[in-house]
């Protein structure tokens, strides 16, 4: 029997037994409600809420701290001695390599064919709102992270929601937090391993061997699929041994290539194209009011722009405080600040770059799509970049590859913290994790288990039901943090508090 044929075989077996589970439960985790003729899953609506509550709460605080959260990325207000393991710059490339990738490509391009230009607009509008519900969860993640005598930490839904949920509520709210952290855990560990790392090995691989070689190429047989396989794995392995430090050494240098590439790719199109820019800017903000897509009327574009934005920016899933945790410093909200600049950078940003790039290069592709034909996702943004750069698709494709392996880098960390919680935090279990994790990357070469990755999306977004109970009740909090975080600026900016050696932030800067 070939490796195909058995691949094959896997895969039907396991979509045969998981399809009915996958269909059932995304049925009820992707609930929707008919809304002026579009239909509204109402998870967005929750995640979308939160965010409109969080920024209400914080009276705008992605807007008001902007400056101060560029300014602690910078390290002016480090501290010498801090516990953690990275820098603030390090902690968010760590969290943004998780959450800037396919979705970003490929999942602007479904939005712009479904909703037309203006989902652009609702999608910005998504994303300023994830940035107050990143500040929250992220607050809270560094609050109540678990440092270890190696001088490691742990941090995430698993760990703030017993211990802030208990703080606050006492018996009562340790028994409901330590349900919440167990069920948490289970779902990050189960997306990690499918959705953050098999899917990811898959698509990449598609990639790869369709751009290098076609379907009669080396790359496109089994052996090929070993082959690339077992590479990414060896990769994944040597990085996720190094623990977070090294992941946020590769992420703190690949990421920042990675948007700097793509953003200036994007901007060559556009500004080829710089007398297309004012009638598609008019496009987004008139379609965001007047929509025609597939989706059809202002709620379509509403729903989709907000639909593509929460899968992409993660904000309120209780993922990215994992990563956040890691960071070296005393004062929790002030990584709050950093991680509100992560929605700002993957969907405010790259998102609309790319949402531009599509609507201003106007491929053919995406005019099929926008009249209800196939929707081509990444090959619609493709198409528009090899308008301008008939070379693009190469590059893309190793986009795609390097997207896809800090994905996988970052998912995998996520993903071992939420094992030791479960498992217990020992040599032994972080190594057979190690191994499983490897394991799934060279399956994900191999098998596509559609109904597996299905299933993890739901367990995703499953998760922010379970996380933002959590912030609605921690939410006083946080709001107490960032008064004491807000204090220590206000000392360090008129003197009060010396700097820290090594520090760069003047005295005579300007009180808030």
């Amino acid at each position: 029997m070939s490796l195909d044929s058995i691949t094959t075989t896997i895969d039907d077996a396991v979509s045969d037994f998981f399809d009915p589970v996958a269909t059932t439960i995304g049925d009820i985790v992707f609930y929707t409600v008919p809304v002026a003729g579009a239909d509204l899953p109402l998870i967005v609506a929750w995640l979308v809420i939160a965010g409109l509550v969080f920024t209400a709460w914080f009276g705008l605080i992605q807007a008001r701290k902007l400056k101060l959260a560029f300014d602690v990325v910078r390290g002016r207000y480090d501290e010498k001695d801090s516990p953690g393991e990275v820098s603030h710059f390090q902690a968010l490339t760590a969290a943004v390599s998780g959450t800037v990738g396919l979705g970003n490509i490929a999942g602007v391009a479904v939005a712009v064919s479904i909703g037309g230009p203006g989902a652009t607009f609702w999608m910005i509008l998504c994303g300023l709102l994830g940035m107050a519900t990143k500040f929250v969860e992220v607050t809270l993640g560094v609050k109540y992270r678990e440092e270890h005598p190696d001088g490691t930490v742990s941090g995430g839904p698993m760990h703030y929601l017993p211990k802030g949920l208990a703080e606050r509520f006492g018996r009562g709210g340790a028994q409901l937090g330590k349900v919440l952290a167990v069920l948490a855990s289970v779902m990050i560990l189960f997306f990690g391993l499918f959705g953050g790392n098999l899917f990811q090995t898959n698509q990449s691989y598609a990639q790869i061997s369709s751009t290098f070689g076609g379907e009669d190429g080396f790359l496109a047989s089994s052996a090929g699929a070993v082959l690339f396989g077992l590479v990414v794995a060896a990769l994944v392995g040597l990085v996720l041994l190094g623990g977070i430090r090294s992941i946020a050494s590769v992420t703190s240098r690949l990421v920042p290539a990675m948007a700097i590439m793509y953003v200036l790719a994007c901007l060559v199109v556009i500004l080829v194209n710089i007398t297309a820019v004012p009638d598609a800017i008019g496009n987004i903000f008139q379609g965001a009011f007047e929509a025609e897509g597939v989706a059809g009327g202002v709620i379509g574009a509403l729903i989709v722009g907000f639909q593509r934005a929460a899968f992409s920016n993660e904000a309120g899933l209780g993922s990215a405080p994992i990563a956040h945790s890691a960071v070296k410093t005393k004062h929790p909200a002030s990584e709050g600040l950093v991680a509100l600049l992560e929605p700002f950078i993957d969907t405010v940003v790259v998102c609309t770059m790319t949402a531009l790039t599509i609507v201003i290069a106007a491929p053919a592709s995406w005019d099929a799509a926008r009249e209800g034909n196939e929707i081509g996702g990444v090959t619609i943004t493709s198409d528009a970049f090899e308008t301008v750069l008939p070379w693009f698709p190469n590059l893309l494709t190793v986009a795609v590859l390097l997207f896809a392996f800090s994905t996988i880098l970052t998912w995998g960390y996520y993903g071992l913290k939420a094992w030791t919680y479960l498992f217990g935090r020992s040599k032994v279990s972080e190594t057979v994790f190690k191994a499983v994790w490897s394991v799934f990357v060279v399956a994900g070469s191999l098998l596509s288990l559609d109904s597996l990755i299905s299933l993890a999306d739901s367990a995703l977004f499953l998760l922010s039901v379970f996380n933002i109970i959590g912030l609605y009740l921690l939410a006083p909090v946080v709001k107490r943090e960032l008064d004491k975080f807000l204090t220590h600026v206000r000392d360090r900016r008129s003197g009060a508090g010396a700097p820290d050696a090594g520090s760069a932030e003047p005295e005579t800067a300007k009180a808030p």
